[in-house]
């Protein structure tokens, strides 16, 4: 049997439902999802509290300057101390004479510094973290956030790397949403000169051997975001590239970095292209000869991946597999990959396709739901608005903490990466705590005939029915297959 289309816009297009849903667009669940389409603005996160990523950026660089500065005092105060009592230094062992220095003198000499730079960088991420969570936990247009969360785990970045703790955030609001709905190729240019994704790969450390600076120093090429961008971000690991693409592609990226990086300068915190840092030539990259014009080299290199036939075949897989199940029909696929190339990788048209494809509307639920969709799901469905900070926890205890993925290729999209015995113990921890947080008038029988309505099964409703408290027919609704499966 079909899923119903209303579960299919809320679930499988959506983040769940909230209280009052299932009613509201019972009267044309495809209009319902295509009308999030209409307008990209929606897809922006518009908090003017949240910084751009350069002043973050440059807040850091201050406070690690002013930290250089307070232990550059703090060892001259030291120097000072210590030649002015000369008479004590034979009774300094060399041991006591490598530690760092104690006394009240040197401490009175220490300027106050600023905030840390740590400091700076986890409040940015948390206000982006609860910014972002609110937004999913209240839109009505929940398939503009899904298609969010798509992209930036297409194009991922890590906090695990300090620098980028800051920016990660920033970087999904610069680079990612402006173009959930836009080109393919703008979202790419915009992506792999965004200084997160720069910090993440190592391509500040890529010099060309052979350009001005290359000649002065014993560094060389990096090609981690070279390879990336071949093999996850455009043509794919099957789209036939080789490691000559891979080296030649790190030649043309040569000279992109970030302002203020190595030295001041006024473009801090942002792309800056350095022409003494370019590998110098002419290079192939997937068949195509790139003539050198310095940053312009590599973007329309990065123009010519994002056209490529390998690339519209790779994202068409990967939004079918995200989107319906681990194997999705192989019409869908060709429908998906047509339209990304007759639209030259017109990203609102491909969700419009997937919209508008039967398969979307037949194909049963397959897909588990992953923890931080699960925890977003548990705000909407149950009504829980604690702070966005306590339901991050839950999908960090469930293992998958915000922008932290295991690695450039982002979070698995395979169903079985949820499953097994001791996740599925924690999921059901996690569902007694939230069933904790739901109001004490909360019936869970009410509540799953308005969730889910006549894709209520009669199982899961006589479950609930005969829970023997509240608190357990709330959690025996939450882990319902309706309730994890989109």
């Amino acid at each position: 049997m079909p899923p119903h289309t209303t579960a299919v816009a809320l679930r499988r297009f959506g983040l769940g439902p909230r209280p009052g849903d299932t009613k509201a667009i019972a009267g044309d669940p495809r209009g319902f999802v295509l009308v999030s389409l209409a307008d990209p603005a929606r897809a922006l996160l518009l908090d003017q509290t949240l910084e751009p990523s350069h002043v973050t950026f440059e807040a850091t660089r201050t406070a690690q300057k002013q930290q250089k500065m307070a232990q550059d005092a703090a060892q001259d105060a030291a120097k000072d101390a210590a030649q002015a009592t000369p008479e004590a230094a034979p009774m300094v062992s060399a041991d006591m004479a490598a530690q760092p220095p104690m006394a009240p003198m040197a401490k009175a000499a220490t300027p106050v510094p600023g905030d840390k730079p740590g400091r700076i960088r986890r409040e940015a991420m948390i206000e982006e973290a609860a910014a972002r969570f609110e937004l999913a936990r209240t839109t009505p247009h929940a398939f503009l956030e899904r298609l969010v969360m798509f992209w930036s785990n297409h194009f991922c970045v890590s906090i695990t790397k300090g620098q980028v703790r800051g920016l990660a955030g920033a970087f999904e609001r610069e680079a990612i949403r402006p173009h959930v709905l836009g080109g393919f190729g703008a979202m790419l240019k915009a992506v792999e000169q965004h200084p997160a994704m720069l910090i993440y790969l190592d391509q500040a450390q890529s010099i060309g051997p052979n350009s001005k600076a290359g000649s002065r120093r014993d560094r060389g090429l990096n090609e981690n975001l070279a390879r990336e961008i071949l093999e996850l971000h455009t043509i794919g690991v099957d789209g036939g590239y080789g490691q000559e693409d891979v080296t030649n592609l790190a030649r043309i990226l040569t000279g992109w970095g970030i302002g203020g990086l190595q030295q001041d300068d006024d473009r801090v915190g942002r792309f800056r292209f350095t022409p003494q840092r370019h590998e110098p030539g002419a290079w192939t990259v997937a068949g195509k000869r790139f003539e050198d014009r310095g940053v312009a080299t590599g973007e329309a290199c990065l123009a010519d991946l994002a056209r490529h036939p390998s690339t519209a075949r790779h994202i068409a897989r990967k939004f079918a597999v995200h989107f319906i199940s681990d194997k999705p029909p192989p019409a869908l696929v060709d429908k998906l990959e047509r339209s990304f190339r007759e639209t030259d990788g017109d990203l609102g048209q491909l969700a419009k396709a997937l919209v508008t494809a039967p398969e979307a509307w037949s194909a049963p639920f397959a897909k588990v739901l992953p923890p931080y969709d699960f925890s977003v799901a548990l705000a909407r469905g149950l009504g829980i608005a604690s702070p966005p900070g306590e339901m991050l926890r839950l999908a960090a205890a469930l293992g998958q903490p915000l922008w932290q993925p295991p690695g450039p290729k982002g979070w698995p999209d395979a169903d079985d990466s949820w499953l097994g015995p001791s996740p599925i113990r924690e999921r059901l921890r996690i569902a007694e705590k939230a069933s904790s947080l739901t109001g004490k008038s909360a019936d869970p029988r009410e509540l799953a005939a308005d969730l889910f309505g006549e894709q209520l099964s009669e199982p899961t409703a006589q479950a609930v029915k005969r829970a023997e408290t509240r608190e357990q027919g709330m959690v025996l609704l939450v882990m319902s297959p309706e309730f994890q499966r989109r």
